[in-house]
């Protein structure tokens, strides 16, 4: 038995602890991920089996079928069987990477998925890295001159945008700067990902021109949320002895904020901000719809219309899988941060 220096009077540490605690610490978490996965499998495959509608009627809506035709297309797609069955099914499928085969379009779900994800990546990626740079900037000035105007004036916006639907902050963009109101024209397209008729640099500034109100609008309600975690984080370490030793050793005031406050404050950031990464993948269903943005949440939308269970079993599994391997590795980032986590 050993007596660590620095610890508690009495409190005695079993030697190799320290170099067993984070493979733990790793064991759990990685344990937990997969466990999360399993739940997600079993969640998607009977959580859109209460959707109304029929999938068959719904493909055949206006189109003269027999209901020996009907029954084809149900044992086609394999909806006579039990749903025991059926679930068996989707699941050893799933584990090996076959989502199924979309009712709507006919093709893989897989295929689907990758075609529009990297509209989705670019769009909601953009928006990521913009508004967390902008909310740990603001929030960090906030809360380090608290109860002053500029604390009270983001403080407000903040609380303001973010209780604001992210659709009709779109839509009313859309009034705004894409139609047009009173003097002010419309300077952006209303929606789509690009005009059709542009290459080469052209092409790459014809997107960049039809991503701004979606960035936008997305940018306005993330760094909203970031702001107001990072301030919060921020004010609770504010009162913390370390930082008074630290100026009390003639430190600056804004190294006192940069190299001992900031750090300890992020852990509350650094999870929401790699759940943000982890909607990446999901991007934002309500926005991609109101911009006409063909990525993955347009995709959500067509599917769920339908219903087409393949592909909205799909979809929910990539959402939630990227979710989960995002926690996992803010989880991991944690003992990097703070060493006292994992042990």
């Amino acid at each position: 038995m050993t007596t660590t220096v620095g610890s508690p009077a009495g409190v005695a540490r079993r030697p190799g602890t320290t170099a067993t605690a984070y493979p733990r610490y790793l064991a759990g978490r990685l344990g937990g991920a997969a466990v999360s996965l399993l739940a997600v499998l079993v969640t998607s495959f009977f959580l859109f089996r209460i959707l109304p509608g029929d999938p068959v009627k719904a493909m055949t809506r206006g189109v003269p079928t027999s209901a020996g035709q009907m029954a084809t297309l149900r044992r086609q797609f394999g909806l006579d069987l039990p749903l025991w069955q059926q679930f068996t099914d989707y699941c050893a499928k799933a584990l090996t990477g076959d989502l199924g085969m979309s009712y709507q379009f006919r093709a893989p779900v897989g295929e689907l998925i990758a075609d529009k994800l990297p509209a989705t990546l670019l769009l909601t990626g953009v928006a990521v890295v913009l508004y967390s740079a902008v909310g740990l900037w603001l929030g960090t000035r906030s809360a380090w001159r608290h109860g002053g105007p500029g604390d009270k004036l983001n403080t407000g916006v903040a609380l303001t945008l973010w209780s604001v639907p992210s659709f009709w902050l779109g839509l009313l963009l859309i009034i705004v700067f894409s139609v047009g109101v009173g003097p002010v024209p419309g300077l952006f397209p209303t929606g789509g990902m690009e005009s059709g008729d542009e290459t080469g640099p052209a092409y790459v500034l014809d997107v960049a021109h039809h991503m701004v109100l979606p960035v936008l609008t997305l940018v306005a309600v993330g760094y909203a949320q970031t702001l107001l975690v990072m301030r919060a984080s921020l004010l609770d370490e504010m009162g913390g002895d370390y930082l008074t030793t630290a100026r009390a050793k003639g430190l600056r005031d804004d190294l006192v904020r940069r190299r001992h406050a900031v750090p300890n404050a992020l852990l509350p950031t650094v999870t929401m901000i790699f759940i943000n990464l982890g909607h990446v993948a999901a991007g934002s269903i309500l926005v991609e719809t109101v911009f006409s943005w063909p990525g993955l949440g347009g995709l959500f939308y067509q599917a769920l219309s339908v219903p087409d269970l393949p592909l909205v079993q799909g979809l929910f599994v990539v959402f939630a899988g990227a979710m989960i391997v995002m926690n996992l590795l803010a989880d991991l980032l944690y003992p990097l941060l703070d060493p006292r986590v994992g042990r």
